[in-house]
């Protein structure tokens, strides 16, 4: 009977602080997957619908695999997603890829052979340039543009979250 008890107020008290608890993301959706995330078109040409089936209407086309979208809902089999300019649509799951890009989102950005402020240049890349990402840590992520490998200040690049961090 204490156990009972003793099990009942440690739920109470973890329903009650949940709430003051900072999650790294808000949901999941449908596919269990945490929303909003970040992932990449998949094929040469893909379609964003207005809505979350075939038969809606085409509202743009995309000609660039790898190029970065942020899931921002799921249903069923359809992603909607936001690109680096704003613009959301429904695009079928599998015209959709877990590799993960970034474009240069400044003017003109550095890639460094360390991460580093003050390391050695490698690298300029201009705005709208896209690259592969390897790996991110707090400020900076490794990413492959061309074939130069090197390191790049996240507020440089669009495609990956201020505080996400991944290898």
């Amino acid at each position: 009977m204490k156990i009972r008890n003793l099990l009942g107020v440690c739920l109470l008290a973890a329903l009650m602080i949940a709430p003051y608890i900072p999650a790294a993301h808000a949901e999941t959706g449908a596919s269990g997957l945490p929303i909003p995330r970040f992932v990449s078109i998949a094929a040469e040409r893909a379609n964003m619908r207005v809505g979350p089936d075939f038969r809606y209407p085409i509202e743009w086309v995309y000609q660039r695999r790898a190029l970065p979208v942020e899931v921002i809902g799921e249903y069923d089999l359809w992603r909607q997603v936001r690109d680096i300019d704003g613009d959301e649509g429904w695009i079928h799951k599998q015209l959709l890829s877990s590799k993960r890009s970034a474009i240069v989102s400044v003017p003109l950005a550095t890639l460094h052979k360390k991460p580093e402020r003050g390391a050695a240049h490698i690298l300029y890349a201009a705005q709208g340039v896209m690259g592969r990402l390897e790996q991110c840590e707090a400020d900076w992520c490794e990413i492959e543009i061309g074939r130069t490998l090197g390191w790049i200040a996240k507020d440089q690049i669009w495609g990956v979250y201020a505080a996400e961090v991944f290898r």
